[in-house]
């Protein structure tokens, strides 16, 4: 049995050895070697033809990483920082001075509101409320009116642009005469995109700076034209002419909006405005009968109460008269 056993394992081995040589030498002794050379040869050259019609596909992943790009930026810009919030309303401050400030302002108001006699806890509150509300309020008016006005200049600098490239003027040329010629906040930030690009930082990438200093749709939209004309190329022209007439129609279509919604928004101020209004005529005519809403315990109850509902119901009007477009 020992013997069987060494015998069928000799013919196991003897049998993968000969299966190995022929699949090793015989392509050799077959010419399939030769053929397969023969055929390489003769097909080089369609090879690289196909190779080179396939060369302009390797811009679809840069394209690709331009666009999450974008994406990771809209992102941020959903959560600015108070530099950036500082740059998107326009002012020329450091974020050390403009924290200075607010807390300057909000030991003013600290002291003011002592000096008035209204005791420590009223004084803590409007502390806080102007070292910190006021500033924050005063950033998001600042950048609200400048965002509107950037939307009324940008269409104008995009057919500024159109007409400087069909002219035959490179895009960096273009750019110039809108940081030169357009009016503001248009013409600093795009001066801003040409300092970038001075100072080595590719053009696509300058030009995504753009959503993040000015967070509005339409801003976004010249980036991506820009961004992606500039990796795979095409008619730069038609696409900012497109982009400009779809600036308009949205423009067109705001102003539409805040025309209809003009009738309601002054039917939500007039139902505000009654209850404070009748409030101070009452005590015009009659003082002794509503002055118990503030000298007596229930009476104070009862106006923390309807200065609540009134706080709820204005907020609910305002959600219902205001669009997003």
């Amino acid at each position: 049995m020992p013997d069987i056993d060494a015998l069928a394992i000799i013919g196991l081995a003897v049998i993968c050895a000969g299966g190995l040589a022929y699949a090793l030498i015989y392509p050799f002794l077959s010419g399939a070697v030769k053929a397969d050379e023969r055929r390489e040869a003769v097909a080089g050259p369609a090879v690289r033809a196909t190779r080179k019609v396939q060369e302009p596909a390797a811009k679809r992943p840069s394209v690709e990483e331009t666009l999450k790009e974008m994406e990771r930026r809209q992102t941020n810009a959903n959560r600015p920082s108070l530099s950036m919030r500082i740059a998107q309303a326009g002012l020329s401050l450091s974020k050390g001075r403009f924290m200075a400030l607010s807390g300057l302002l909000g030991i003013a108001a600290f002291g003011l509101t002592l000096m008035a006699g209204l005791g420590l806890l009223w004084a803590l509150a409007a502390a806080v409320a102007a070292s910190v509300g006021v500033p924050q309020w005063f950033l998001a008016f600042m950048k609200k009116r400048r965002l509107a006005a950037f939307l009324e200049e940008l269409a104008n600098a995009v057919d500024v642009i159109v007409r400087g490239v069909k002219a035959g003027l490179p895009l960096g040329d273009c750019l110039r005469i809108v940081a030169t010629e357009a009016q503001e906040p248009v013409r600093s930030e795009f001066r801003y995109i040409i300092e970038q690009t001075a100072l080595g930082i590719p053009l696509h990438e300058a030009v995504l700076k753009l959503y993040e200093r000015m967070p509005v749709p339409e801003a976004n939209f010249f980036c991506i034209v820009i961004s992606i004309q500039q990796k795979a190329g095409g008619n730069l022209a038609e696409g900012l002419a497109n982009l400009s007439k779809v600036l308009r129609d949205r423009k067109k279509m705001k102003n539409k909006i805040i025309a209809m919604s003009q009738e309601a928004k002054a039917s939500a101020a007039i139902i505000a405005s009654l209850p404070p209004g009748v409030m101070i005529f009452v005590y015009l005519s009659t003082p002794q009968y509503i002055s118990l809403m503030w000298t007596t315990e229930m009476g104070r109850f009862l106006l923390a109460g309807c200065l609540l509902w009134m706080f709820i119901g204005a907020m609910v009007m305002r959600k219902m008269i205001n669009f997003d477009f």
